[in-house]
């Protein structure tokens, strides 16, 4: 045999070099998959041949302080389809649309994707989930399912929120405490062929859901009712934009109420509950629907800033009488106006008819500007910020509700003269509701501000406590001797001032009213008013601070003293009747029982001052929180009317012609009971033309009072006896 020849050699060389680089590239491949593309190769394969179907967990229960439910999860079917399964897709499909009540169509394409499973629909009903298992349909299943359910429908929503599709929180504590609440889903996992269809003797296992931890709130489901009752009536009664109320615990910083009206059902949260808003929202683009969806879901109490006006002269008097700087018997006197701050001149809101002389405590009572803005003056901006602050205005409360808001707060070396003096009587200065409840509780337990609470507890199934919340004081801001002294001031308010129509017998009431014009796109806004009444009771051993804010209301009055102040009146007389809070009458109470009747005289077409004085002579008050207003203004409507029989120290409501038309409109005031030349006087001075009809005294009038209308308008008049 001949030997190999060179030429042979060098290509035996050449196939053995190559042949050991090819494999040893082979092995170095395979060791590259099975060692670093191991476990993602051996997820792809497991997800090849088998199936896995999540299961929610139920989601926890939301209860009330007392055990009751808010908000459950119920068991109900879902029915999912594995399309490779499914044999006759048409016939399936024309089964399923019937029993389902879906677009045939529609149905369809989804059980002939190239997916291995699908949801046909969530939450069906029992009898439909008979029919389906009656229909045997291949690659049809029907799963356990939970559905969120709110049992009470759209009572307290801004404090539970709502979930999606998928259970998960979107809104309210349904979303911050997501985590907790949500619990571990369950799975289905199951063996299937190449092209997913399961294996008739393959493994399948079942891996049940845990079900979320449930919350245990603050809030209280009777006093929520009695909260979002009193919001209700305000609404409708004034007409107004939105009413917030704020009940809170005052020694824990425990929310026992918040409401808000109107509002949502989180049973459909994008479905307004008003018939003409339904109608109108669906012909909406979608981008507009989801700004009305959001402008709807706005929690006023923790998203919304606002002035708030003279419920805010409650922390420049903590302030001052802390700071030593005026004690209850300081004297001072107001002729209407403050002029001695350079560039400005501001007026007391009865600048037209002044308190003249008035210790501090009348000067509360009486809500007088020029007191407040000489103890601001007195405090200094240093001094003053630094209260602020310390109430907690110009942060956020740290209340576990979504979107809170910070407010806006003047720093020391931004704050003028003139702007320290209007923040003295809550001007200047922006604050959300929660913060001035929050702020106002601390006057009330002794001035500690506490951190708002609105969750006391975690629970599981079982009913144990997982976790308890505990009350936290976040800093002491004012003194005991301080809030003593100050709780006896606001009552005051109550008994004696400008805070009478919040006066329930046998409770100690403290408040202070508020009425702000509103701030919007940085400017005031012409004829928008924000109403607000605080409250404390009873002063003596307090158990609720209250908070009624009437955004926009435009049915004639919109002093927080006429429309907020009953409001309160109302939700703290049925709070402490249902805390069992005994009545405590006073000698003066029960001696007035029988109380002094008084006639309400005819003050109409006098001006502001003279009103003002023939009101002040019979004994009754008057309530003119009206910025703005000639002191020659005209009375042309009050509210009780003329000849009316009310208590000694009645709140009188006058309606002025100079504030009450804007933007060339008249505001028709109350003809009711007048004679023809008196109608004739009247609509002449308003500049508004009339048409009468029949004789005598007026009985009907269109428009009807309080109506806008532009000058020169028609009002028809009916004329006729006092038995018509």
């Amino acid at each position: 045999m001949a030997s190999p020849t060179i030429k042979t050699k060098k290509r035996l060389i050449v196939m053995l070099f190559a042949v050991s680089f090819a494999i040893f590239a082979l092995i170095a491949r395979l060791g590259y998959i099975q060692i670093v593309q191991g476990e993602e190769l051996k997820k792809e394969a497991l997800e090849q041949w088998a199936r896995d179907i999540t299961i929610n967990a139920k989601r926890g229960i939301i209860y009330d302080r007392k055990g009751k439910k808010l908000a459950v999860s119920v068991n109900t079917d879902t029915v999912v389809c594995t399309p490779a399964d499914v044999k006759e897709p048409k016939r399936t499909a024309n089964i399923l649309s019937e029993i389902l009540d879906m677009d045939k169509d529609e149905v369809y394409k989804k059980i002939t994707k190239r997916v291995n499973y699908i949801i046909l629909k969530r939450w069906i009903d029992k009898d439909k989930s008979e029919k389906l298992r009656e229909a045997d349909l291949n690659g049809i299943k029907i799963i356990d399912d939970t559905k969120r359910y709110y049992p009470f429908g759209n009572f307290a929503s801004y404090i539970l929120g709502f979930t999606d599709v998928d259970q998960v929180g979107l809104y309210g504590v349904e979303r911050t405490y997501n985590k907790y609440l949500t619990g571990v889903p369950g799975r289905l996992v199951m063996t299937t062929d190449a092209v997913g269809r399961q294996l008739p003797y393959g493994y399948e296992k079942f891996y049940e859901p845990e079900d979320g931890v449930s919350l245990v709130l603050t809030l209280d489901e009777t006093i929520q009712h009695f909260a979002e009752k009193a919001a209700l009536e305000a609404l409708v009664k004034n007409k107004a934009k939105k009413v917030s109320i704020i009940i809170m615990e005052p020694n824990t910083g425990e929310i026992l109420a918040m409401a808000q009206k109107p509002d949502f059902d989180p049973n459909e949260p994008r479905v307004p509950l008003d018939g003409e808003k339904k109608e109108e929202w669906n012909n909406l683009p979608i981008t507009e629907k989801q700004k009305k969806w959001y402008d709807m879901w706005r929690n006023f109490a923790v998203n919304d800033s606002y002035e708030p006006g003279s419920t805010f002269k409650i922390i420049t008097a903590a302030a001052g009488l802390e700071e030593n700087i005026v004690t209850p018997e300081s004297e001072f006197y107001c002729n209407g106006y403050i002029t001695d701050i350079p560039g400005a001149k501001l007026k007391c809101w009865r600048y037209y008819n002044p308190h003249g002389h008035e210790t501090f405590v009348e000067g509360v009572q009486n809500s007088c500007n020029v007191v407040f803005v000489t103890v601001g003056r007195r405090l200094g901006a240093e001094t003053m910020y630094r209260y602020i602050k310390a109430f907690g205005f110009g942060e956020k409360t740290g209340i576990d509700l979504t979107g809170e808001q910070s407010g806006l707060v003047r720093r020391p070396d931004n704050m003028k003269e003139v702007e320290l003096a209007t923040i003295s009587y809550g001007q200047g200065i922006s604050v959300t509701p929660i913060q001035l409840v929050t702020a106002i509780s601390a006057v009330a337990n002794g001035g500690k501000l506490m951190q708002p609470m609105i969750v006391k507890k975690l629970v599981d199934v079982e009913g144990k406590v997982v976790h308890k919340f505990e009350p936290e004081v976040k800093k002491r801001v004012i003194s005991e001797e301080t809030s003593e002294t100050l709780l006896k001031i606001l009552e005051t308010v109550v008994s004696e001032g400008t805070g009478k129509n919040a006066y329930v017998p046998g409770y100690r009431v403290g408040g202070k009213t508020g009425t702000a014009q509103k701030v919007i796109d940085g400017r005031y806004a012409s004829g928008k008013y924000i109403a607000s009444f605080v409250a404390i009771a009873p002063v003596n051993d307090p158990k609720i601070t209250a908070l009624v804010v009437i955004d926009e209301p435009s049915n004639g009055a919109y002093y927080g003293g006429v429309i907020a102040a009953p409001v309160a009146g109302q939700v703290i007389e049925e709070t402490l009747k249902y805390l069992d809070v005994e009545r405590q009458f006073t000698e003066k109470e029960i001696s007035e029982s029988k109380e002094i009747m008084v006639t309400v005289p005819d003050v109409t077409n006098k001006t502001i001052s003279e009103a003002s004085r023939t009101l002040i002579s019979a004994g009754l008050d008057h309530n003119t929180e009206i910025p703005n207003v000639s002191r020659k203004a005209i009375v042309i409507d009050q509210f009780p009317l003329p000849n009316t029989k009310v208590k000694k120290g009645s709140m009188i409501t006058l309606y002025v012609q100079s504030k009450r038309k804007e933007n060339n409109k008249v505001v028709v005031p109350s003809l009711t009971g007048k004679s023809m030349d008196e109608v004739t006087k009247l609509l002449n001075e308003l500049n508004l033309d009339y048409k009468f009809k029949g004789n005598g005294k007026v009985i009907n009038q269109n428009p009807k009072p309080g109506a806008e209308v532009d000058y020169n308008s028609v009002i028809e008049v009916e004329f006729g006896s006092r038995k018509q």
